[in-house]
């Protein structure tokens, strides 16, 4: 028996567990608590989660106040349950795996899953949270044709079928597969978890099987929507925070009272943990969220307006910020971005056009161009020199990174570029130097990009200036995402700009989903990806050794069954994108502005990324709390 992320892993029968709560621990009543509201005892679980500050480089805080930050959209108010980050499982600032809602988990070799509940839990409304959430999750909507058509989520299926579904007692429930399904954890630490529960009691009212047939129409009619079905899937809103009465497990629940400008989150008073001193967190009271034009965001925060600003801002913005920290009373801290590369050009590999295609799929073509850009220049002209020139890869932070991964064909070195497109045939030029294809046109890359980044723009125009020395013309084409992405799939897309791999920190129990061909919104390979993800019925199948051999690698990781076993086989995958240049990536290990005001327990330094990370949420934005809230050291007893 072991706790999962502190050693390799699945060898055996392992069980992810947190100590029990001390005998000691005395639980503190939280202030300005609404009157008639069961005592904190009663609002707990029995074992609550404790936090100890002190083990993580934190202080013990003081609960009250109001943040405020600001957002772009209105719908991205369902950013409260990524920084939340309260999951069944969840990643600690090691990108280790550990429960949170759940008490512990017993896995037998990836196969059985056995989620052990914490008892006394409850929702935000006060009813409980137990195994019946699951079974009616289970049961009941994921199964249910009506709500799910294409039935079980993918993580979910192993060749093909769902698990055995088991409930042993109130607070235990089972998974169990007959063969491996190492993402069933790993998928319920994400910044958007897939919730495999739902808070049965109120969401019975809605379903066909349990609600009173008559209340079903008559809020379908209000919804207008027709049907129970349509009704149940718009109330059941775990994540985007639009249904403010749909109870949580969230540190923060979204106040009726919120508008289209502004959103109110209060704090959940049946929030699951506690810190060592025996106060309920999250310390913070209310997360206000003003909803304001995007271009207006850095402004704002250089005017003081936002408690805690990442959402928004670029590396474009440090500067400005810097300068008003004085004037303003706020903190601007450089978090390391956790992307594989700040920008990344991908070159399409299954194009259909038959002499772009195979010139794409010829190495030394994308050795070339990759060769042919300058990246110091850059990191200096975009990053003042901060950045990483490098692959998009993994970071050296990442317990997978190896130097070559970063530092292979990424040299700038025309000379040897020009050599590389002379040896592949390309020796004909026309009078403005510009090469031309075995077919006679002229190699021009198109290379489309969303035009929702300014640097992304900037970089390209660098790029471009550079490909000229050896003979590559480049014409930047701004699009829309889901044209690119439609253009992609179709093949008829050349080459995008994105950035880089969304993980760039993973460890060898991360699953290596982004680095192989396997789903159907990588640019670099929408057809391939989209045939993996369909068995087949759908896309096209793979004619490129180095994809056939990554997609090997990645069904090998699925079925295998321990830690030395999932660690060769990154390196062999990272190996081959080094080798192989799949993604021309510029610059990594970018820093992100983050702003604080006023705020303590926020990381001097942290990891600023989607998945693993859910931006705040890894840092644990419960612990966060307003400085001027502690006493003075006058009031202090002596």
């Amino acid at each position: 028996m072991r706790k999962f992320g502190l050693l390799p892993t699945v060898v055996m029968l392992i069980s992810l567990a947190v100590p029990t709560v001390s005998a000691a621990l005395v639980l503190k009543e939280t202030p300005g608590i609404p009157p008639g509201l069961p005592s904190i005892v009663d609002r707990v679980p029995k074992e609550p989660l404790v936090t100890y500050p002190d083990d993580i480089g934190r202080v013990i805080g003081v609960q009250g106040g109001a943040l405020h930050t600001l957002i772009s959209r209105p719908k991205d108010v369902r950013l409260i349950n990524v920084w939340g980050y309260a999951r069944l499982v969840g990643y600690n600032e090691n990108l280790e795996l550990n429960p949170d809602i759940l008490e512990s988990v017993d896995n037998h070799y990836d196969k059985v899953f056995t989620l052990n509940l914490r008892e006394g839990h409850k929702w935000s409304d006060g009813s409980s949270f137990n195994a019946e959430d699951f079974r009616f999750w289970f049961e009941d909507v994921a199964l249910n044709e009506e709500l799910n058509p294409i039935g079980l989520p993918g993580f979910m299926l192993v060749d093909g079928e769902g698990p055995e579904f088991s409930v042993i007692d109130e607070t235990t429930v089972r998974f169990e597969w007959h063969e491996p399904n190492p993402l069933f954890l790993q998928e319920l630490a994400k910044a958007r978890p897939p919730f495999i529960y739902r808070p049965a009691a109120y969401m019975k009212q809605f379903h066909e099987e349990y609600g009173n047939p008559e209340f079903i129409r008559q809020i379908a009619r209000i919804e207008k929507v027709r049907g129970w079905a349509p009704l149940f899937n718009r109330m059941d809103d775990m994540y985007g925070a639009s249904n403010p009465h749909i109870p949580t497990l969230q540190p923060w629940v979204p106040r009726n009272t919120s508008g289209d400008r502004r959103a109110v989150m209060e704090r959940n008073p049946f929030f699951h943990r506690v810190d060592s001193a025996g106060q309920q967190l999250p310390y913070i009271d209310r997360i206000i969220m003003d909803v304001v034009d995007g271009k207006l965001i850095p402004a704002k925060a250089l005017a003081g307006e936002s408690d805690l600003q990442a959402r928004g801002l670029g590396f474009s913005d440090i500067s400005v910020l810097k300068r008003g920290e004085q004037t303003q009373d706020y903190d601007t801290r450089l978090w390391l971005n956790s992307k594989g590369s700040e920008i990344s050009i991908l070159p399409n590999l299954s194009v259909k056009d038959p002499t772009w295609r195979k010139l794409m799929q010829d190495r030394r073509f994308r050795h070339a161009l990759s060769l042919g850009i300058d990246r110091e220049l850059i990191n200096k002209v975009l990053y003042f020199g901060l950045g990483r020139a490098g692959n998009d890869t993994v970071l050296n932070i990442s317990p997978l990174y190896q130097p070559d991964f970063q530092t292979a064909w990424v040299e700038f070195n025309p000379d040897l570029a020009n050599q590389l497109l002379d040896d592949i045939g390309l020796t004909d030029r026309r009078g403005d130097g510009v090469r031309l294809l075995e077919d006679g046109r002229p190699l021009q890359l198109i290379i489309e990009t969303t035009g929702e980044s300014a640097e992304q723009d900037d970089a390209l125009e660098l790029v471009a200036e550079t490909w000229k020395e050896i003979g590559v013309s480049a014409f930047i084409r701004p699009s829309q995402r889901d044209t690119i992405r439609a253009r992609a799939l179709s093949g008829t897309l050349m080459m995008s700009v994105w950035s880089g791999f969304e993980n760039g920190v993973p460890t060898a129990d991360m699953p290596p989903i982004d680095y192989a061909p396997t789903r159907e919104d990588f640019l670099s390979w929408a057809p391939w990806g989209n045939y993996y993800e369909s068995d087949g019925h759908a896309g096209v199948k793979p004619d490129w050794p180095p994809a056939i051999r990554l997609i090997e690698l990645f069904d090998q990781w699925l079925v295998s069954s321990s830690f030395e076993e999932r660690d060769m086989i990154w390196e062999q995958i990272l190996q081959i994108h080094a080798d192989e240049t799949i993604h021309i990536g510029l610059v990594n290990a970018v820093r992100q502005p983050v702003v604080v005001k006023g705020l303590l327990n926020v990381p001097e330094m942290g990891i600023y990324g989607w998945d693993p990370g859910a931006q705040f949420g890894i840092h644990r934005m419960d612990l966060f709390f307003f400085e001027d809230l502690l006493p003075d050291e006058d009031d202090l007893p002596h």
